[in-house]
């Protein structure tokens, strides 16, 4: 078993920063695919980002959002710049214990999740 807690949201402008952080317990492994995924009201649970021994960012938060990983501290985070109205959602860290890099932005590739956090981005 693996516990992740998000951590980092908030209510922000459009332009502005944030960091949001994933702390993990319980069986947890360097090896393991960490992954950010977002959920917009009404709309489908969609990846933003993965870290594994590389990294992988879906089109619409590449070069604004950056992921990575501390496994001696068994934290990952997002650090999300240029922040859009349309970031608007909550977001959730997840763990995947078998993956490749074909599966690695499936949602159903991931075997834990977190609760999630919520950020608002306001225009």
């Amino acid at each position: 078993q693996v516990q992740l807690v998000e951590s980092g949201g908030g209510l922000v402008q459009a332009g502005d920063s944030l960091r949001l952080s994933c702390a993990s317990s319980g069986r947890t492994s360097s090896t393991y695919a960490m992954g950010w995924f977002r959920q917009a009201p009404g709309k489908e649970r969609e990846f933003v980002a993965a870290s594994t021994s590389s990294t992988y960012y879906a089109d619409s938060v590449k070069g604004r959002f950056t992921i990575s990983r501390d496994n001696a501290k068994n934290t990952v985070y997002l650090q999300m710049n240029s922040l859009k109205p349309e970031d608007t959602a909550v977001y959730y860290c997840a763990c995947a214990i078998n993956w490749d890099m074909r599966t690695v932005r499936f949602r159903s590739r991931y075997d834990y999740w977190g609760r999630g956090t919520q950020v608002t981005v306001s225009s």
